[in-house]
Parts: structure tokens; sequence; C-alpha cells
């Protein structure tokens, strides 16, 4: 087993612990305290001093095979790279696909989760995509969640032009597919939405949320802040108990910090809230004077970008702000181990200066950035 201990960290756990020596044995952090005496232990010494150590981030939805595809063939967009996550601070990514379920399926998915796993990343995936009927590796999405280790939620869309319309009926059998198959599998299981902007927005899950509150736990809506209407019916939800995302690289009518700070002005519990990217998403855009259409790669790094500006130019204080992309995620979606910095939890970490530029990352107790440069890349990059 590998030793490493991290010196003079300004730890952000997310709460603050103060300047703290970081003990990691193999993958997991051993212990935290103001001082560790190595005197005698046979360790790599890595100096964090003037740097700030966080949880390594969380992204929940990530097309990590690449989603788009809307343009034909070749828009479809290219699989994401360690590198590309690694240099986002992204040590935990959960992926999904899109409207891509047809020539981008499962099997691919799990392949690709896997692999991130294998070169040092920690990887989840949802089943299914955004149609109906669902799409799954097994005979059902609880199957899919007993048996297949990496499966921790399921996917569908709503209120989109491109979703299949989901009925208030369907979305409640889904919610008990992944009930039944998250307590069965001890992962807790959820349903993830893609919204779209139609009308109708969520009012389909608020009926579910108001008739059976238990259910509540296991509805987890995306792109909540797409258009302002949304992003009231968000606040509602919230309020109700429901945990909501806001997406950082896709569409949205404000900007997702502006958002935050809105929905807790309006009394939405932070803890209640998360950011995720989108990453690599196919993002279309029209061209204002032409009216060309064209896609790219929704980025990765918008979700430290968003948190930054939290703190540097609202100042949100750092252990709040910083839950958007670490504990918070990682409560909802029950991992246990991930998003906080604790004795026994996975040693994952990223190190940050004073404005919060991300500078060094460690995954699963592996170095991967040192000094702004990636040292651990992908087999193929």
């Amino acid at each position: 087993m590998n030793f490493k201990i991290i010196k003079n960290a300004r730890v952000y756990a997310p709460q603050y612990r103060g300047l703290c020596d970081i003990f990691i044995a193999g993958e997991k952090i051993g212990l935290i305290q103001e001082h560790i005496d190595i005197a005698a232990l046979p360790v790599e010494v890595i100096d964090a001093e003037g740097k700030i150590a966080t949880p390594g981030f969380i992204d929940r939805h990530v097309h990590i095979i690449g989603g788009g595809g809307q343009q034909g063939y070749a828009s479809l967009v290219p699989e994401v790279t360690v590198s590309e996550l690694v240099s986002c601070g992204i040590t935990t990514v959960v992926g999904l696909l899109g409207t891509d379920g047809y020539l981008k399926d499962l099997n691919s998915l799990y392949a690709k989760t896997k692999a991130l796993c294998q070169e040092g990343l920690s990887a989840y995936m949802l089943t299914s995509f955004y149609g109906l009927p669902e799409r799954t590796l097994t005979n059902s999405v609880a199957e899919d969640l007993i048996y297949i280790d990496k499966v921790i939620g399921c996917k569908l869309a709503m209120s989109d032009d491109r979703s299949s319309f989901p009925t208030e009926l369907e979305i409640l059998r889904l919610i008990n597919q992944v009930r039944l198959g998250g307590f069965t599998s001890g992962k807790g299981g959820f349903l993830h939405i893609h919204l779209g902007n139609l009308p109708s927005g969520i009012s389909p899950l608020l009926h579910i949320a108001k008739s059976y509150p238990t259910l509540i736990r296991y509805i987890s809506p995306t792109h909540m802040i797409r258009t302002e209407e949304l992003f009231q019916q968000s606040v509602e939800f919230a309020k109700m108990g429901g945990f909501v995302d806001y997406s950082t690289g896709g569409t949205r009518f404000k900007s997702p910090h502006a958002c935050v700070l809105d929905a807790r002005q309006l009394g939405v519990p932070l803890h209640h809230i998360s950011f995720s990217s989108d990453g690599h998403g196919g993002v279309r855009r029209v061209n204002p004077e032409t009216g060309e259409v064209t896609y790219r790669p929704a980025p990765l790094g918008l979700n430290l970008s968003e948190v930054s500006i939290l703190n540097q130019e609202c100042d949100m204080p750092l252990e709040q702000a910083i839950t958007l992309i670490t504990s918070n995620p990682a409560t909802h979606m029950n991992l246990s181990g991930k998003g906080r910095l604790e004795d026994g939890y996975d040693a994952d970490i990223c190190f940050l200066d004073d404005e919060l530029r991300l500078t060094d990352v460690i995954s699963r107790g592996e170095l991967m950035m040192r000094n702004c440069e990636i040292i651990k890349k992908g087999r193929y990059e």
C-alpha cells in the first residue's frame, strides 16, 4: 500500500478545518489533523503550503461517451477523456445517455464507466435514456440497480419536444423501479429527469411530490434554470424537500450562481442544490444575424467557475459554495465515502490557490495533476 501525507493545506472538508495535514493510505484518507508526525513513516510528502484543499469535485451529469447527433452522424460528440475531467477537478463522474440512446447504447456507456475507473477516477452511470419504453442492461430498471455494479439511477426526459412525453403514471412506475432497486442494492436510487423548455415544466413532479411526499427523495430534476418558469418551479420543489440540479454548461435564462443566490433568498436550503455541467452534450447555438444553427460540446469546467464567482464576487463562504459540487450531490446520490474530506473517506482531493484556480488533483489516492500539469492521462491520450 502506498502512503502519502499532505502538509500545510487549508482544509475545507467542506466545513473549514483550518491548517491541517492529511494522511492518505492507499485510496483512503487515514487521518486529518493539525499536525501529523512523519519522522518514522515511509511516506511521500506533498507540501501544500499556501493552497486550499477541498473534496474532489463531483459532476452528476456528463455525457461520457458523447451526446449530440442532432445535425446528423457527423454532429455526434466524442467521448470524454481522463485529462478533460482531471483538468476540471472532477474525480467522480456520473455518465448518462441523452437523445443518443439509439446510436450510443448502455453497453458502451458501461464500458466507458469501467474504463474511467481503471484509469484512476470514480465513475457511475444511469440506466435508460430520454425515451420510453425504458432501455436497460437487464430485464428492468430495478434489476439494473441490483445487479449492475455501476448503475445508481435512471434517466428520463420530459417537457421537451424530443422526449417521449411520459405520463404521471409512467413516471411513478419508474420511481417505483429505482426505489425498489435502490433499497435492495443499498444504492439509494433516483430518477434523474432532463427538463426541456415546454410550458408543462415539472408540474407532474410537483403533483407527485404533493400526493406522495415520501417519493420526493427519489426524484432528481435537472436543467432547472433553462427558463425562469422552471426556476420558480425548482424553488417550489426544493422547499417541499426535493433536490434540484442547476446546469452550468447548458441553456439557462440566468447565470447559475445568480440562480443559487435567488433560490436562497426565496427560502431554498443550499444543501438541496447542486451544479452539474451537462459536459460533452451537444449545445445548440443560433447565429442572431444569419440564423445559422451550430452545435458544440458542452464544457466541463464551468462548475468550478460558478463556485468561484459565488465565493470571490458574491461573498459566499467557500465552505458553503463548494458544497454545490462536493457534499450536496454525494448526499443526494448516496455516494458513500464521497464529497467530504473525512477519516475513512476516499482520498479525492482538489487543491486551489487563493483565486480558486485549480492547481493539483488527487483521485483515489493517486496524484493526477501537479502544479497545473496533468501527470495521469488516459491510455490513448
